[in-house]
């Protein structure tokens, strides 16, 4: 009689940890994120079964019980990190764990292009939904303050690049990540410089760069660009360079740069003051820093557009003007 009792309670329990084996299997293989990819943030503060709730109301295929217990045993359950995760179609519950325990959370990227100013910077940040926004555009004179920085004009001083970042990153993290780039890039190519530059220090190399960085887009200009504006700051020569004058303008240029606009006195006009402006007029690139610090040798001190996205260089007064007559006013 207890033989036959024995015996059947000896075939329950083989038959329900055939089943719980068979579903422990499943848990482990099975892929529980079916159709399109889903998304689920990871908050400061989440507990195992929050996240797990959070899981279920995307409609991923998670078992609760297992879910933790393969957690438990992965011993990962307070390991999980906070973020953005996509999460793709055919994930198991094992698969998901990895991820968010690895931090691989969902990235996203924005850009400031070359030759940017920095209010198009901050309007570009301002624009981005993913970012949280704690400055106000009267922090504009502020920033570097804010940044730390013992510079205090934010003009010129952000490296131009792809970021990226998670959700929910600051603006001020993004500024701060883009700064200390651009003040690395600038303290290395400073250190490369060419000797008896006409450049007291690493600032006036960046607001050269910055000139040179508008003046052209054509990459085997540059040194020939930052020539030219070498030997004019050597030899006491205005600069003369439009790109000054419409940063100097601010709003009120509308596409073009009238005679009284050239002779109108700004600390950017450089057809007025001598030598640099005091501040860089937008963001150069790696490149255009390394043309200001290396400008090409030469004699020419004049430069005109020849409107194709190139310029013609020229020696003397006489040879600019002709150059004038032949690309500007089509004589």
């Amino acid at each position: 009689m207890f033989a036959k009792i024995g015996g059947a309670i000896f075939i329950i329990v083989s038959i329900v940890s055939v089943m719980l084996w068979l579903e422990y299997e499943k848990a482990l293989y099975e892929p529980v994120v079916l159709g399109e990819s889903k998304l689920i943030e990871i908050e400061k503060g989440d507990s195992f079964n929050k996240i797990t709730d959070k899981l279920i109301q995307q409609d991923i295929a998670i078992k609760p019980s297992w879910f933790k217990f393969i957690a438990y045993q992965k011993k990962v359950s307070n390991k999980l990190k906070t973020g953005e995760y996509e999460l793709q179609a055919g994930l198991t519950m094992p698969d998901i764990l990895s991820k968010l325990v690895e931090g691989k959370s969902l990235q996203y990227s924005i850009t400031f292009p070359e030759g940017w100013n920095f209010k198009q910077i901050f309007q570009e940040i301002q624009n981005n939904p993913h970012i949280v926004h704690t400055l106000e555009k009267n922090d504009y004179k502020n920033i570097m303050m804010k940044l730390g920085s013992d510079y205090e004009h934010p003009e010129g001083l952000f490296f131009p690049d792809t970021y990226f970042f998670e959700k929910n990153a600051t603006d001020l993290s993004l500024l701060q990540k883009s700064h200390t780039k651009m003040l690395s890039v600038l303290n290395k190519e400073w250190e490369k410089r060419e000797k008896a530059l006409p450049l007291n220090n690493k600032y006036q190399a960046l607001i050269l760069a910055s000139i040179v960085e508008k003046e052209t887009g054509a990459a085997e200009e540059r040194e020939k660009i930052a020539g030219v504006f070498t030997r004019r700051l050597e030899t006491g020569m205005l600069l003369q360079t439009d790109p000054t004058v419409i940063y100097g303008m601010g709003d009120e240029y509308k596409g073009n740069i009238r005679y009284k606009d050239l002779r109108k006195p700004t600390p950017y006009n450089t057809y007025v003051i001598k030598g640099l402006p005091p501040t860089p007029i937008a963001m150069p690139g790696k490149k255009a820093i390394y043309a200001a610090l290396h400008p090409a040798k030469g004699k020419s001190v004049y430069f005109v557009a020849k409107g194709n996205g190139t310029h013609v260089f020229s020696e003397t007064l006489r040879e600019h003007n002709n150059a004038v007559n032949k690309y500007q006013r089509k004589k």
